[in-house]
Formats: C-alpha cells, sequence, structure tokens
C-alpha cells in the first residue's frame, strides 16, 4: 500500500504538508523520516505557534465561493462511492478526529463532507463530559469502544484530544501527567495504525474574533439558542491558554501514523472543501477494491 498520507499530486503534497505541524518547509515522505530520526534520538519537536496558521486562509480555494461550493457537493458525492467501496473491502477501518474551540464548525463539516455517505458503515460519536462510570476507568477505555471495525468509518467530534486540554487548561493534572498522557494517546494510536485503523486527525482552526460573531449568531438566532452555553463563554475566557495546549498537542501528537492537518476554518465553505479533499486523497491511497466473487455463482442463472 502507497503511504495513505501522501498525494499522488506532488502540488497537493506540498499544499496538505503546510498545514500539518513541522510541514511547513518539508515535504511528506521528507517530514516522516524526520519525525522517526527526532523519535529514535529521543528529541521533541519543535515548538509549534497557532499564530503561524491564518484562520482566514483558504490554501484549497478555487478563488470563487459559487465553485468551492460546487466542488465541496461533487467531492461529497464521490467520497459516498469510496465509502461504500470500502465498506465492501473491509481490509481497513477509518477514524477520522475533528477537534476544534466551541463553533469551530465540527457539525458542519459532518453535515458538509460526510452527510452524502450511506449511514451503512458510518457512524459519529459525539463526546461529552465522562460520566461515573467512565471516569472509574482509564481515559480511554470509553474511547476504544468506539473505534471503528473493519469497513467502517467512524467521526469523532471532539475525542480524547479533550484529555490534554480540559485538565491542562483547568489545572487539573500535573506537568508529568500532561507528557505521560501525550505518550499514551501516541501508543493507542499507534496500535490502531498496526492493526489496520487509518486515523486521520483534523484540527478545525478558527480566529478570536470569528468565534466571537458566531457565538452571537446562536444568541441572536432563536433557533440556534439550544447551541449555546454559558460554559462557551467561561472556555472563551481562556481563549490563550486553549490556543498554547492545542500548540502542545498538536506538536506532541502529530505522529506519521496518525498526522495532524491543521483546517483554516473562519470560511466554512473552504474548511468542507480541504477535508474532503484530504480524506478523498487518503481513500484514493488505499488501493480499495472489492472482494472477489464466489466462482461458484459465475453461471448460476436464477429461475
Amino acid at each position: 500500500m502507497a503511504h495513505p498520507f501522501v498525494s499522488s499530486s506532488k502540488e497537493l503534497t506540498q499544499r496538505w504538508s503546510r498545514w500539518q505541524p513541522d510541514g511547513r518547509d518539508h515535504d511528506a515522505e521528507d517530514r516522516a523520516e524526520e519525525q522517526t530520526e527526532r523519535r529514535k534520538a529521543g528529541k521533541h519537536r519543535k515548538s509549534l505557534s497557532l499564530k503561524d496558521f491564518d484562520p482566514s486562509d483558504k490554501p484549497f480555494s478555487l478563488g470563487d465561493k459559487a465553485q468551492d461550493k460546487a466542488v465541496v457537493e461533487s467531492l461529497a458525492l464521490e467520497l459516498d462511492e469510496l465509502q461504500n467501496l470500502f465498506y465492501a473491502d473491509k481490509r481497513y477501518k477509518l477514524l477520522v478526529i475533528l477537534q476544534g474551540t466551541d463553533t469551530s464548525g465540527k457539525d458542519g463539516t459532518i453535515r458538509g463532507v460526510f452527510g452524502r455517505m450511506s449511514a451503512l458503515g458510518v457512524h459519529t460519536v459525539g463526546w461529552k463530559a465522562p460520566t461515573e462510570t467512565e471516569r472509574a476507568h482509564d481515559y480511554l477505555w470509553r474511547i476504544h469502544q468506539q473505534v471503528p471495525a473493519a469497513g467502517e468509518v467512524t467521526i469523532f467530534n471532539r475525542s480524547h484530544y479533550e484529555e490534554v486540554l480540559v485538565p491542562v487548561v483547568n489545572g487539573w493534572i500535573t506537568p508529568e501527567q500532561h507528557h505521560q498522557r501525550f505518550g499514551h494517546i501516541n501508543d493507542f494510536e499507534r496500535m490502531l495504525a498496526h492493526t489496520g485503523t487509518i486515523v486521520l486527525k483534523f484540527m478545525l482552526h478558527i480566529g478570536f474574533d470569528e468565534q466571537r460573531q458566531r457565538l452571537q449568531e446562536r444568541l441572536d438566532d432563536p433557533a440556534k439558542h439550544w447551541k449555546f452555553a454559558m460554559s462557551d463563554i467561561e472556555a472563551r475566557k481562556q481563549w490563550p491558554q486553549y490556543q498554547k495546549a492545542y500548540e502542545m498537542l498538536l506538536s506532541a501528537t502529530h505522529t506519521p501514523w496518525a498526522p495532524w492537518t491543521i483546517v483554516p476554518a473562519n470560511s466554512k465553505t473552504h474548511r468542507n472543501l480541504m477535508i474532503a479533499t484530504v480524506l478523498r486523497e487518503v481513500l484514493r491511497n488505499l488501493d480499495l477494491r472489492y472482494p472477489p466473487g464466489d466462482p461458484a455463482l459465475e453461471h448460476f442463472v436464477i429461475d
């Protein structure tokens, strides 16, 4: 199998890699080799600043919003066909992680990118605060129960990465525990990858002012009141701390077997376009095929 995270188009690979941690000056293959060498040498990845990634940028846009929307619709139909083949092939599993601040567009991405896929073999998990039973286990226990089976596509709306965001920002775990969790997550995702799961992670990156506008829209529109919670305002007050926590997790858990893509998401259309394009490339790289038919049925005629 070709490397699933390297497009057959060098131009697309370079565009994509520029929106990955450590990827702005390397192509994807060189970056993977560098990460491996750093790990062998016990070195940490270079620090990352989200200020270097403009949330208003549109690197995958064709320059016209209407045209971008048309391409998103076309990609959604193509992804439906690829998912059908993926389900029939059953050699792989696909875990798509959507992570981002409040109002970053996780629900909208699921509707816009995955909405055309058949419900057969596709399911979404929206993660909330752990229950009492879940808290009685290790923090990855509930996550492992929801990963995809062979042929399935599972989309995580938020994810286990909440465990290196909320507890860190609020000081509920020590720096040592924080570092340990990065190791746990990398090992967990490596195990998934080694057993046939393609792990594709997207950080939906919006700006501080864009979030303000979207929160205000929820307050101004009665049909969106149900989406608003005062906890969103409390989290917004901690914006710098959350940005720092995101920078740390992106640097620590961007791996060759489970890479991050930072998606500039101020534009909802571009967000969907970029994610759909990357997802299509990954699925194409898997060389999916229908399983062979039963030879006994070759000349079978139904009366």
